[in-house]
């Protein structure tokens, strides 16, 4: 019996940003959320969001490329897609997240930042209320 290592559903940074608008896009709105990168690419919303959060991730300027070495430690990614409705239930946007896999990193080798996510003002609001009372 052979084992193979299961393939990673993520996609390819390089062929992504190098890629054109297929005429494969469908153009009509999608009601799910695809879970890998060759079901949201047949979609053109989900293209186009796809395509916002590379250019989000370039001007804010988020990685830095390096040159490779043989004793680095590649970090996978994979998207995540969620679709942001109204509050009457119709859908606003659609949304692609890029989202490093960053539990094969370990500190002090891998990395030696940590970054943590923007607290919501009406979450210091709370817990000032809640320390006051």
């Amino acid at each position: 019996m052979t084992l193979r290592p299961r393939q990673p559903k993520t996609a390819n940074l390089a062929a992504f940003a190098a890629a054109t608008f297929a005429s494969t896009h469908v153009l009509h709105s999608p009601s799910f959320k695809p879970f890998a990168f060759s079901d949201a690419d047949r979609y053109a919303v989900w293209h186009n969001a796809m395509c916002d959060e590379i250019a989000a991730l370039r001007s804010n300027r988020t990685w830095s490329l390096v040159l490779f070495h043989s004793s680095m430690n590649v970090v996978g990614s994979r998207w995540v897609y969620r679709i942001k409705c109204r509050v009457d239930g119709s859908i606003e946007r659609y949304k692609a997240r890029l989202v490093a896999r960053g539990f094969t990193q370990q500190e002090g080798i891998d990395y030696s930042e940590t970054f943590s996510p923007v607290i919501k003002q009406a979450t210091v609001r709370l817990v000032f209320f809640i320390a006051v009372s």
